[in-house]
């Protein structure tokens, strides 16, 4: 089935759509990535287009991607599935009690043997990114295993140049096959857009409720098996889909799908 179908009757679909890497350029610190202009526009024409069918599947907090896109409060899981807004505007909700301060503790500790690494409390979860210090990623993958040891309550998920520790249960996956089962999701086939290892429990999710798994070409996929070259590609796609707008930042070269 290819994607180019949603144009035709976007009622039979719905959109999850990863951040980072996907929707946004990746950058040095989670704080610094830039929301192109329009962007925040195509979004909202999206969710009209798609009769509200639209979430984004995110390793940010929920919080934070309404500070990226605000006004714009979409429904949103956030932190690996494990806090969600079900409907747009609605309040946030935990599924999972926030990381305990003895862990956060520990990871800061574990981590501030090398410069360049930022710790992020991230509720449930606890994210360690290692772009500014690449060569630091083996050692703290080793050290972050040994605090996850044997608890069977946490899983250590590794990310672009991040390292996060999540609760055992809880993924983008789990969060897609929730809202599937609520409207205005329920009956149609989701569309899951994704960049990286977080995104492939939903990648295949989608395609267990009869949608497809998209594919998004970075450090994670190559170019060889993903269905986009690139963030740009994204966001063209998307511009197209919410009713013929030209991403600021795509040429129609640049999408290798559909």
């Amino acid at each position: 089935m290819r994607p180019k179908r949603l144009v035709a009757d976007p009622s039979e679909w719905a959109l999850f759509i990863d951040i980072d890497g996907t929707l946004l350029d990746m950058a040095p610190t989670p704080d610094s990535v830039v929301v192109p202009p329009g962007l925040v526009l195509v979004l909202e024409a999206l969710a009209h287009r798609f009769a509200g069918a639209v979430a984004l599947s995110t390793g940010r907090r929920v919080c934070d991607a309404d500070r990226l896109f605000a006004p714009l409060k979409l429904t949103t899981s956030g932190v690996h599935g494990t806090e969600v807004r079900t409907s747009p505007g609605a309040e946030r909700t935990m599924l999972v009690s926030p990381a305990s301060p003895e862990l956060v503790e520990a990871v800061t500790t574990a981590a501030s043997t090398s410069p360049g690494v930022l710790v992020e409390p991230k509720g449930a979860g606890i994210a360690v990114h290692y772009r500014n210090a690449p060569d630091a990623g083996p050692m703290l993958k080793l050290e972050l295993a040994r605090i996850v040891g044997d608890r069977n309550d946490l899983v250590l998920r590794p990310g672009r140049k991040v390292l996060e520790i999540i609760p055992k249960g809880y993924s983008k996956g789990t969060a897609l096959t929730w809202f599937m089962g609520q409207p205005p999701f329920r009956g149609r086939r989701p569309v899951m857009i994704g960049d990286d290892e977080g995104d492939e429990s939903a990648l295949l999710a989608a395609q267990r409720f009869g949608g497809i798994g998209l594919k998004v070409a970075g450090e994670h996929f190559s170019r060889a098996c993903a269905d986009f070259d690139g963030v740009p590609s994204v966001r063209a796609w998307l511009a197209a889909l919410a009713g013929g707008a030209t991403a600021p930042d795509a040429s129609a070269s640049e999408l290798r799908i559909g």
